[in-house]
């Protein structure tokens, strides 16, 4: 398979730090110091910016991806964990896993601008391709939330199984897949109904799903306990919705991404400290990356990766004014 271009964005939880690494050489870039308890990042649509957020300072932080300095930061909730961008980098969704709410963020005022309740421990999050529904998986309960884009509101809890960790949009939209950290199962909801339409039994405690952009697969990041680590990626054939094919990963694994061509996935072996490049032609690991400690969130810009980077770079990071953040 080609090779591709770009660079992948590790959280690292217990590093508090984010690992960059080169996707045409699977090497690792850069080390970013200075994010506290980074636990989940992801890339603005136009690949230029990059939000992290630090659940131990409750921050979103924005950062420059080609530079890597900071450009600002905003308050969140309390435990912050996953952020997304709607598809015009216009607004920012953040989880607030202890306070049960989610923070919207205007992207070019750099302010939190609504608080909404959702259920019990929001966790993981997507936007609709069309930018018009954030879908939020609920933890520590049986839910999904759907949020309207339009007015910062929640429209609906959708009953789907237990302890819904994650959330992932087919291309197209129309369905939403979600990990079922409770059942070890891939559940998966028709968008326009509402209604759940099946579940696939993966790995052991799954966490993260990612649908491939080709819209061939469902894979899903089976984590298991440290106690009882998992080691396994489960890749799921969206036509048929069952599992095709079980790749061995590292011990823990997490997060998920897959570049915009669907040719390689990379997970985050969070019990490890690596992340593992799986090939989505032969379905197998061509490389293992190191990363510090603990990688959680991961995150795919295609851009090109820049040249002559420092091995390790401090991040300053300044403090949010907590006074102004919107009351649910």
């Amino acid at each position: 398979m080609a090779a591709v271009q770009g660079t992948i964005w590790v959280a690292d939880e217990e590093g508090n730090s984010i690992t960059v690494i080169d996707a045409g050489t699977n090497q690792v870039l850069t080390t970013l110091a200075g994010v506290e308890g980074a636990h989940n990042l992801q890339i603005a649509p136009d690949g230029k910016t990059v939000w992290a957020v630090s659940g131990h300072d409750s921050l979103a932080i924005m950062l420059d991806a080609a530079t890597f300095e900071v450009h600002g930061v905003v308050p969140t909730g309390m435990m912050p964990a996953h952020i997304v961008l709607t598809p015009d980098g216009k607004k920012a969704y953040v989880s607030n896993g202890e306070d049960n709410t989610v923070t919207v963020i205007d992207v070019d005022a750099m302010s939190a601008i609504a608080t909404i309740p959702v259920g019990a421990y929001p966790h993981g999050l997507r936007v609709s391709p069309d930018g018009k529904w954030v879908y939020v998986a609920n933890a520590k309960s049986t839910t999904l939330s759907v949020i309207d884009v339009a007015q910062d509101v929640k429209t609906a809890d959708i009953e789907v199984g237990e302890r819904p960790v994650q959330v992932g949009f087919s291309p197209d939209g129309m369905m939403i897949y979600f990990s079922l950290n409770g059942e070890n199962a891939l559940g998966r909801v028709d968008v326009a109904t509402g209604e759940l339409v099946g579940k696939v039994t993966v790995g052991a405690g799954p966490i993260q799903v990612f649908v491939t952009p080709d819209n061939r697969y469902v894979l899903v990041a089976n984590q298991g306990t440290e106690e009882t680590p998992s080691t396994t990626v489960s890749i799921v054939d969206v036509a048929d919705f069952e599992v095709v094919a079980t790749v061995e990963t590292g011990q823990g694994a997490h997060g998920v991404v897959i570049d915009p061509s669907s040719q390689y996935a990379y997970i985050s072996n969070i019990y490890e400290d690596t992340v593992s490049v799986i090939d989505l032609g032969s379905q197998s690991v061509i490389a293992t990356i190191p990363t510090g400690d603990a990688p959680n969130g991961i995150s795919f810009s295609p851009l090109p990766a820049p040249a002559d980077v420092p091995a390790e770079i401090q991040l300053e990071v300044p403090e949010a004014d907590m006074m102004n953040m919107p009351m649910p």
